[in-house]
C-alpha cells in the first residue's frame, strides 16, 4: 500500500503524489515513457532509495525505516543489473542463495539454463542473462517480485522466451510488479496497470479497461465494390464516426461496435470483398489516447 509518496531530485520531481495498490497474485505493471517516474517509484518501494515523504506499507513493512527486514521477502530484478562476466551460473546461483533458497537446478531447468550451468556470465546472451535474473529473483522464495525493464534490447525470440517465464510466475500465484515501457509486455502479462507521467498515475486498471475509456475507436477498410447505397448505409451504422472514401477503397471509423455492424452491411449488400480488414485499438493507443487527454473524436482524429 503506497500513499502519496513523492521523491524529488533538486529542483526537479520525480514522483509527484502517487498511490498504488498490488494485491497478492496479481502481475501489476507500472508503464510509460522513460522519466515517467516508473523505476523510482519501484527503488522507494524496495527500500533502495529514501522517499521525501508519503506512507508505505509493503507486506507489513515500512520500506523506509525497515528496509532490512522486508529485504528478505522480496525478490529484485533491476534495470542495470549486471554481474562479473567470469561468474559462472552456478557459482551465481550459489553466491545469492540463503537458508530459504528452493531447489536451484528445478530453477534452472525451468528457466532452460542447465545447459549453461558451467557457463560464464560474460557467454551468456541477453535473454539467457534475462532468465538467469529472474531465477535470482525467485531463488530464495520471495513473496513479492520487482522486474524492472525486464526485456529491454532483446531480440524478439528472447523476449517471447523471458514472457512466457513471467507468464508462468503468474500462473503459479506469484505476485509481481512489472516496470515497462513496452505496452504489447503490458497487455500480454499484466493483470493491472499503472500509467504514469511526470511522476504522476493517469489511470490504473485492467490493461482492456484502460483500452475501453481510453482508445474506443476501430478501424474497418476495404474495396468498395458495392452498390452506391452501401455508402449511405454505413454513415447511418450505430457508432460510425466517418466514412471516407480513399481511391476504390472505404474506411469505416467508429466505436468497436462497428466491427458487427459493418460486417452485417456488407454481408447484406454482398458479396463481402476479399481484403477486408479490421483495426482494433490496443494498449499502446490507449496510453497515446491517454497522454494526450483525447476524446474519441480528438483519437479519430489522430489517426485520420
Amino acid at each position: 500500500m503506497i500513499r502519496d509518496l513523492r521523491k524529488r531530485y533538486g529542483a526537479r520531481t520525480v514522483v509527484d503524489g502517487v498511490d498504488l495498490d498490488v494485491h497478492q497474485g496479481e502481475v501489476v505493471g507500472l508503464i510509460g515513457a522513460n522519466g515517467a517516474g516508473k523505476t523510482t517509484t519501484v527503488e522507494c518501494i524496495q527500500g533502495l532509495r529514501r522517499p521525501d515523504s508519503g506512507t508505505l506499507r509493503v507486506l507489513g513493512y515500512d520500506p523506509t525505516t525497515q528496509a532490512d527486514q522486508l529485504r528478505p521477502h522480496i525478490g529484485s530484478q533491476l534495470q542495470d543489473s549486471a554481474l562479473p562476466d567470469r561468474l559462472r551460473v552456478r557459482e551465481t546461483v550459489e553466491l545469492f542463495a540463503t537458508e530459504r533458497a528452493r531447489n536451484a537446478d528445478e530453477l534452472l531447468d525451468r528457466f532452460g539454463l542447465t545447459s549453461r550451468r558451467n557457463n560464464a556470465f560474460g557467454s551468456l546472451s541477453g535473454g539467457e542473462r534475462q532468465r538467469l535474473f529472474l531465477v535470482l529473483a525467485l531463488l530464495n522464495r520471495p513473496q513479492l517480485v520487482f522486474l524492472d525493464e525486464l526485456t529491454q534490447g532483446l531480440d524478439p525470440a528472447a523476449r517471447r522466451n523471458v514472457w512466457a517465464a513471467v507468464a508462468r510466475l503468474r500462473d503459479e500465484g506469484a505476485t509481481v510488479v512489472l516496470v515497462t515501457h513496452e505496452l504489447d509486455e503490458a497487455e500480454v502479462l499484466c493483470d493491472r496497470v499503472v500509467a504514469m507521467r511526470g511522476g504522476r498515475v493517469l489511470d490504473a486498471g485492467a490493461p482492456s479497461e484502460l483500452i475501453d475509456r481510453h482508445a474506443k475507436w476501430a478501424t474497418v477498410r476495404f474495396t468498395w465494390t458495392g452498390t452506391p447505397e452501401l455508402y449511405a448505409d454505413l454513415r447511418a451504422v450505430a457508432g460510425v464516426r466517418t466514412v471516407e472514401r480513399i481511391d476504390d477503397r472505404l474506411e469505416v471509423r467508429g466505436d468497436r461496435r462497428i466491427i458487427a455492424y459493418v460486417g452485417a452491411e456488407l454481408v447484406r449488400h454482398g458479396p463481402v470483398p476479399d481484403d477486408l480488414t479490421v483495426e482494433v485499438p490496443d494498449l499502446e493507443a490507449a496510453l497515446l489516447g491517454l497522454l494526450d487527454g483525447a476524446t474519441p473524436e480528438k483519437e479519430l482524429e489522430a489517426v485520420a
